[in-house]
């Protein structure tokens, strides 16, 4: 039951990204790119994408943090993770400046699959291989 409604969920998300546009790089780029904003050709379609998923996710925990255990688990996975360290910081612009130069970050990539978007047999294989590398990073520091 658990992979299944992992299945449903992942499926939901990927087709609001198909629908909201996101999934094309193209979108993605346009937003990013500020200088757009004086040629009066700045898309900000994103920031209502990430306002929408900002404002169900608020309710969403609002609601959940009022249930004792959760409806698919013995038990809530809170994050316990609160320092905004080295790593983090490291990450967070790998994954900006990769997000920025290629337009896709993990999720709008994976959803591009479905649409045959060529340029995901470099993307995905490489995104694995980051994956991989960050986690024996990981790994040989525990």
């Amino acid at each position: 039951m658990k992979l299944f409604i992992s299945l449903l969920i992942g499926f939901l998300f990927g087709a609001g990204l198909v629908v909201s546009g996101m999934s094309n790089p193209a979108n993605v780029l346009n937003f990013l790119d500020l200088a757009a904003i004086s040629a009066g050709k700045w898309d900000a379609r994103l920031m209502f994408v990430l306002g929408g998923a900002v404002t169900v996710t608020a309710i969403g925990f609002a609601l959940v943090k009022r249930r004792l255990r959760p409806l698919f688990a013995e038990k809530f996975s809170w994050p316990t993770a609160t320092a905004i360290d080295r790593p983090l910081m490291i990450g967070a612009a790998m994954f900006g400046i990769g997000w920025g130069l290629a337009g896709y970050c993990p999720g709008p990539a994976l959803a591009s699959i479905g649409a045959g978007a060529a340029d995901m047999l470099y993307f995905i294989p490489a995104l694995i291989a980051g994956m991989w590398v960050a986690g024996m990073s990981t790994s040989a520091k525990v």
